[in-house]
C-alpha cells in the first residue's frame, strides 16, 4: 500500500498494468516519458501473481522496478517508479468470465486502480506498448471536471463497436486519462469489474469501459496513433494492424522487437531511444 505522505505534490502521475512479460516494453515506455516529459515523473506499475491451471503469472520483477526507480532519479531526484502489488485485489474480485480468453488477465488490472486508496486522482494509464514522442504536458493537464476518463477512438473499432450511427464514441484503451475521484463516485470500474465477471467479452476491459462509462472526452488521433506515425503524433501505440498489399494480412510489432520495426515497419524515429534502451537493458543484466 501506497502511504498518504508519499503521494507527489505536483508532475505526472502515470499508471502501466501488468505481468513481467511487460518489462521489457515498460523500460522503453518509461524512457521515452524521460525523454520528453519535463516535470517530475510518478511512475506506479499494478502487477500480480496468480496460477490458471498450469500456466503461472509472475509479477514484474523487484529488481526492474528499483533499475527504473534509480535511473528515473538520475534525471530528476523527484522521479520515482512505485509498484503495487494487485494480487489480492483480482482474488478477491476475479472476471471469471474471461480468465481463459485470449486475453491475459493482466489486461484487467487497470480496472482494480480505484482499490488502491492512496492512488493520486489523476492518473495517465499508458499500456506497455505506446511510446511517448513529444511533450504530452497538454493531454494530461486537460480539464477533467465531471468526466470519468479522456481517450481517443480506436481505429478500427470506432467503426464497429460505436454505440451511436453517428458518433464514433468507442475509446481505445490503451491510453486513457482517468479521473479516480469521479471514477470511484460513479462506480465505474467497480461495475466493470461486475461486467468482466459475468460476460465474456473481445478485449473485454476495452469493451467494459466503453459500455459502462457515463462521461468521457474524445480527444484527437495525436494522442494515441494507432496505425501510422504523423508530424503532430504525441503518443505512438504500437497495435495490431491490417495491411492490404501485397494480401490483406494483419501485422504486429511491438516497439522492443527494434530489428522488425526497422524492417517492417522502415521506422527509424526512435533509434535514439532504441540505443538508450539496450544500454540499459544491458546494465540491468550486468
Amino acid at each position: 500500500m501506497i502511504k498518504e505522505d508519499s503521494l507527489p505534490a505536483n508532475g505526472m502521475n502515470i499508471l502501466y498494468c501488468g505481468d513481467r512479460n511487460i518489462e521489457d516494453g515498460l523500460i522503453l515506455s518509461v524512457l521515452s516519458l524521460l525523454k520528453h516529459t519535463a516535470e517530475p515523473l510518478h511512475i506506479y506499475v499494478m502487477t500480480m501473481e496468480l496460477t490458471l491451471g498450469e500456466r503461472g503469472i509472475q509479477p514484474v520483477s523487484q529488481g526492474t522496478i528499483q533499475y527504473l526507480d534509480h535511473y528515473v532519479k538520475r534525471e530528476n531526484l523527484n522521479n520515482s517508479v512505485t509498484c503495487i502489488d494487485a494480487t489480492k485485489l483480482f482474488q478477491a474480485e476475479p472476471p471469471r468470465a474471461n480468465l481463459e480468453t485470449r486475453f491475459t488477465p493482466c489486461c484487467m488490472l487497470r480496472l482494480y486502480a480505484d482499490q488502491v486508496p492512496d492512488l493520486p486522482e489523476r492518473l495517465l494509464y499508458l499500456d506497455n506498448d505506446v511510446l511517448c514522442r513529444q511533450d504530452c504536458s497538454a493531454f494530461y493537464h486537460q480539464d477533467m471536471e465531471g468526466c470519468e476518463l479522456a481517450g481517443v477512438p480506436d481505429y478500427y473499432g470506432r467503426w464497429f463497436f460505436r454505440r451511436h450511427l453517428l458518433h464514433m464514441d468507442y475509446v481505445n484503451s490503451g491510453v486513457l486519462l482517468l479521473n479516480l475521484s469521479r471514477i470511484r463516485e460513479t462506480g465505474l470500474f467497480a461495475r466493470c469489474r461486475a461486467l468482466c465477471r459475468e460476460k465474456q467479452m473481445f478485449m473485454p476491459d476495452q469493451s467494459a469501459i466503453n459500455k459502462l462509462a457515463q462521461s468521457k472526452k474524445l480527444r484527437k488521433r495525436a494522442y494515441n496513433e494507432q496505425r501510422r506515425l504523423h508530424r503532430d503524433t504525441v503518443f505512438q501505440h504500437f497495435t495490431t494492424s491490417f495491411r492490404f498489399f501485397p494480401w490483406l494480412h494483419t501485422l504486429t510489432v511491438k516497439p522492443w522487437q527494434i530489428e522488425q520495426v526497422h524492417e517492417k515497419l522502415k521506422l527509424y524515429e526512435y533509434d535514439d531511444l532504441f540505443q538508450e534502451y539496450t544500454a540499459v537493458t544491458a546494465a540491468m543484466k550486468g
